[in-house]
């Protein structure tokens, strides 16, 4: 059982504002642990309740998106099971994958959010307007973020911010 956590206000602000979430897959979907067969397969885990509340949050009208910078047949494949529309795999440059995805969703930065746990998800914390990371995210990756789940990647992070992104959009009135 997760014990309940008290959110500051400013961070209910910032999450009630959300219109979509943006997710890295290696250490946040996942525990970032990458598994490889003998013959090339590739074998990676997801919670389950992180993938439930995802479509939850997309139910309470809050889009949601993935950008990676590893391409991965698996998360590309979980993510359409899931309704995920836009996935960038393989993003070398994540801050143009971000512009590509204002670009088509017509959804600014500011209104998104980022979950991210290592380095090449700074740039993303610098353009958007709530910053997640997990716990066992890159210590510069934690001085930045906004709120820090209580939730480990690939062990429920996801679920808590989804929860916590429906919850103040409820209270302020957006969902």
């Amino acid at each position: 059982m997760t014990r309940q956590r008290t959110v500051p206000e400013d961070v209910q602000r910032r999450a009630g504002a959300i219109e979509l979430l943006v997710l890295d897959v290696d250490g946040v979907l996942t525990d970032g642990r990458l598994y490889y067969g003998t013959e090339g397969g590739e074998f990676i885990a997801f919670h389950a309740r992180d993938g439930s509340a995802i479509k939850r949050l997309m139910a309470g009208g809050v889009a949601v998106a993935a950008i990676s910078g590893r391409a991965s047949p698996a998360a590309k494949r979980r993510l359409g099971e899931l309704g995920v529309a836009h996935y960038y795999g393989g993003a070398a440059d994540k801050a143009q994958a971000l512009a590509d995805l204002c670009a088509a969703t017509g959804i600014a930065a500011l209104r998104m959010a980022h979950v991210g746990d290592d380095v090449p998800d700074l740039p993303l914390f610098e353009r958007v307007g709530m910053a997640f990371a997990v716990p066992e995210a890159h210590p510069s990756v934690l001085a930045k973020a906004h709120w820090v789940t209580a939730a480990a990647g690939g062990r429920g992070a996801v679920q808590e911010v989804c929860d916590l992104i429906l919850a103040a959009r409820a209270q302020c009135g957006a969902a």
